[in-house]
């Protein structure tokens, strides 16, 4: 099945992923797995979107909590505190900028919402806080929906499954009519697996593998395994040697199908897609000639 080349998500913007949308994170944590702790003030990190958005990045995904495994959670104040005054000063700087706030906190994403971001990125899938999913119905906001087994603190005890990417597919059926139950429409939500979330190497492995299964159900697939533990498994790569792999893996897919791709380093992804857009046999970019 062909998945829409739109995503509604909030304001009545329509975002167009064709041919692919680039997701920039933007870590306002002092612990993530990636860049924890390199930013320590709002504008610091308003500083760090404008790069990613000059960067290609058609959308800011914003955290104010790690979700790395055992990261220790952090109190909805605190988290709201670092998150929503980024919200405000990068809109305040750069109007029309698409936000999006990885939360699985329905207070924070109220907060996040109402200073003018569009999506909400939950990892719990609306588990830790069912009344997260009324906010984004509220506001009409986008939705990553995402797959995983328990929360960072207990995700990666011994993660097992039958067929990993059957049972991800089950619980995508599932949720997805809870959601539309509590109010939001299908044309608002992605599908994100979820990499390195209670999955072993074996797992994701499959889960990539297999990637082209997930269009089954109609949505488009929400991408994020940039620099993650995979390629540590995989490749035996520290994080920061992980730039190339996650690009390789980026472009792979795309030729594949995924149009949503959330990355650290946007200027490699936006080479990355714009290549393998290139190479392909139906591309329009006219680079082959």
């Amino acid at each position: 099945m062909d998945t829409p080349l739109k995503w509604s998500v909030g304001h009545g913007r329509q975002i167009d992923l064709d041919p692919h949308l680039v997701v920039g994170i933007l870590n306002v944590t002092p612990d993530s797995f990636y860049d924890g702790g390199g930013r320590t003030t709002a504008a610091q990190s308003v500083a760090r979107a404008e790069e990613l958005l000059a960067n290609g990045a058609g959308m800011i995904d914003i955290g104010g909590e790690s979700t790395r495994p055992y990261a220790e959670p952090v109190d909805a104040g605190s988290e709201r505190g670092r998150v929503v005054p980024v919200v405000r000063q990068l809109l305040a700087r750069n109007p029309g900028t698409c936000i999006s706030v990885d939360t699985t906190k329905s207070v924070v994403a109220d907060a996040c919402l109402k200073a003018g971001a569009e999506v909400v990125n939950d990892v719990s899938a609306g588990a830790l806080d069912p009344e997260l999913l009324d906010v984004v119905a509220q506001y009409r906001a986008g939705y990553v929906l995402m797959h995983s087994l328990g929360g960072p603190e207990t995700m990666q005890d011994n993660p097992c499954y039958g067929d990993v990417v059957d049972e991800i597919l089950a619980f995508f059926e599932h949720k997805l009519g809870v959601l539309t139950a509590r109010g939001v429409p299908e044309e608002k939500i992605v599908l994100d697996p979820g990499i390195g979330f209670g999955k072993r190497l074996e797992h994701n492995l499959e889960v990539l593998r297999r990637i082209e299964s997930f269009f089954s159900l109609g949505r488009p697939v929400y991408m994020g395994l940039s620099n993650k533990s995979l390629w540590g498994g995989l490749l035996g790569l520290p994080v920061e040697k992980r730039i190339l792999p996650t690009q390789v893996a980026t472009a792979l897919l795309a030729t594949r199908g995924v149009r949503i791709h959330r990355v650290h380093e946007v200027k490699e992804a936006v080479q990355a897609l714009t290549i393998s857009r290139a190479l392909k046999a139906d591309g329009h970019l006219g680079l082959l000639v």
